[in-house]
């Protein structure tokens, strides 16, 4: 079993998300995952707004759903987010990976945003 120091994902996610910010026009986007779900919203740093939001919880919520994999689900969580994005007419975004490598869930994310036509 690996031993998290929490000190050394705050550092992480300090140094790399000190360096991303959202505006109006190129929001932020955030992303949380936990044991079960994957979270993630649109984000205007400027005026500390959240615009959207949506996880693979609302997704286990509706009443289509079957199970999928953690990645997959991310995958339709980063659709799903493209999808109501482009309903409020943004067309880029910044990525805020946070304290996450760059795969798995927070890659599948990632590419579901970009295949919703989200330019990232």
């Amino acid at each position: 079993m690996v031993k998290v120091n929490k000190n050394r994902e705050q550092r992480r996610k300090k140094r790399i998300s000190s360096k991303i910010f959202g505006m109006k026009e190129k929001p932020r986007i955030s992303v949380f995952a936990s044991n079960r779900y994957t979270y993630s919203q649109l984000i205007e740093d400027s005026d500390r707004v959240t615009l959207i939001s949506y996880s693979s919880l609302k997704l286990a919520r509706s009443k289509n759903y079957k199970k999928d994999k953690k990645v997959e689900e991310a995958k339709t969580v980063g659709l799903e987010l493209a999808k109501k994005a482009k309903e409020l007419g943004i067309k880029k975004a910044v990525f805020d990976r946070g304290k996450y490598s760059y795969k798995g869930r927070v890659k599948a994310l990632a590419e579901g945003l970009r295949e919703g036509g989200l330019e990232i």
